[in-house]
């Protein structure tokens, strides 16, 4: 499992869900299966739990539980899942919004500029579009918002045009490729940074996260039965951005209620032992019986 992905917010997030050994419970994104396996730990013979991952890698890595209900598909379908599983409701959800190290650091996926390999940054590999179908088919005006609102660079015209002018000299077919495109606009002694930003605006578009997590909320709200937590972990402003607004007016409407006044974050000495943890916070509601 640490080979695959550490797990972020392991305890908080697994404790918040307040597992019943006999309960049914969803890993919307399964991933390196850190979170299915300590939610596993805590559960009876009777107890089930429905691990969702869209990733044909991920879910190569899941134990062998007959407790454990393997699903490829994307979160956003948790509903029908839940019921194709045998349940109306169930007992706790956990989503952890960030992208697995086996991801970043498989160079062939092509998700960090670290690797000279194909741009990619599919989660699905039956997904059609790629990164590499964005920068060189995108129109200039669509890439400036891409980045923009995705990456939240200030400089996200000059950005788009510098691309738009590689490509039209010849195909942005790699990491390398585009790096050395953008490479103008790179701030001295932050060009990690930057590319960082690039290259999270393209995984979000590829893989449409934002409108797969507003779909997932309302769907997740839906699936709990009376009590039942929802515990989300996010890493950008973007998408906890949906998730607050999610909660805030499922609890406006009386059927969630806020178990986390503020997002809990990773302590320092779990950002020193995984640098992917620091931007983490975790949100959790619970289900009221109002929502039944």
């Amino acid at each position: 499992m640490s080979e695959y992905h550490t797990p972020v917010l392991l305890k908080e997030s697994v404790s918040a869900l307040c597992i019943k050994p006999s309960g049914v419970y969803v890993d919307a994104t399964f991933g390196g299966g850190g979170h299915s396996r300590a939610i596993l730990e805590q559960l009876s013979p009777d107890g089930r739990l429905i691990a969702i991952d869209q990733d044909s890698d991920a879910l190569a890595n899941a134990p062998d539980d007959s407790r454990l209900i393997p699903v490829r598909s994307n979160f956003r379908f948790i509903h029908n899942w839940i019921r194709h599983s045998g349940f109306d409701k169930v007992d706790g959800i956990l989503a952890d919004l960030g992208v697995s190290s086996h991801q970043f650091d498989t160079a062939g996926r092509g998700f960090s500029f670290r690797f000279d390999s194909e741009l990619d940054m599919r989660m699905s590999d039956a997904a059609s579009k790629t990164a590499k179908d964005v920068v060189n088919n995108y129109s200039e005006e669509a890439l400036e918002k891409i980045l923009r609102e995705y990456g939240e660079l200030a400089n996200s015209r000059f950005a788009a045009r510098l691309i738009c002018e590689r490509r039209a000299q010849a195909p942005i077919n790699t990491t390398t490729d585009l790096s050395a495109a953008l490479e103008k606009v790179l701030p001295k002694f932050a060009e990690h940074k930057y590319l960082a930003k690039v290259y999270q605006a393209l995984r979000i578009e590829v893989n449409d996260e934002m409108l797969a997590l507003e779909r997932f909320m309302p769907m997740a709200v839906k699936s709990l039965a009376e009590g039942g937590r929802l515990a989300v972990i996010t890493y950008h402003s973007l998408e906890d951005r949906i998730v607050k607004n999610a909660l805030r007016d499922a609890v406006r409407e009386g059927t969630m209620e806020k178990v986390t006044a503020k997002p809990v974050l990773p302590g320092e000495e779990e950002i020193a032992g995984n640098t992917r943890a620091r931007s983490a916070k975790l949100r959790v509601a619970a289900r009221t019986m109002k929502g039944k």
